[in-house]
């Protein structure tokens, strides 16, 4: 019963940030390019790193913590089939500068953001 409720607590969390995040950056930026799903890729990725890490240094950060924020949270915050999609728009609109960006964008961030992650996981 906790797995389901941790996993529900998670996801919903991370959905919500998700969806006010783009909002937000969308009013902000605009939808010329896919920006929001970019800022909640390489942020979950950061997340996944710290934790991740962290949980193994730390016998205290519990499979169900894991859970909680690895599968469900970061799960639900960060989305590859939205960043697949909104690459394959860009491409077919003959946009392959800004397609090619947005996959640059995502994929470099993201590992760079999950190599903090670790080195501050690693720190601490």
């Amino acid at each position: 019963m906790i797995t389901w409720l941790l996993l529900a607590l998670g996801a919903t969390l991370g959905a919500a940030l998700r969806y006010y995040t783009t909002i937000g950056v969308v009013g902000w930026l605009g939808v010329s390019f896919p920006y929001a799903t970019m800022i909640v890729n390489v942020a979950g990725c950061f997340v996944l790193g710290l934790v991740l890490t962290a949980a193994e240094q730390h016998p205290w950060i519990t499979n169900e913590y894991r859970l909680l924020i690895g599968t469900a949270f970061c799960g639900s915050l960060t989305t590859f089939s939205t960043f697949s999609y909104e690459t394959w728009s860009l491409l077919s609109k003959g946009q392959y500068l800004a397609g090619m960006l947005n996959v640059v964008g995502n994929l470099v961030p993201g590992l760079l953001a999950v190599m903090l992650g670790i080195l501050l996981a690693r720190m601490w």
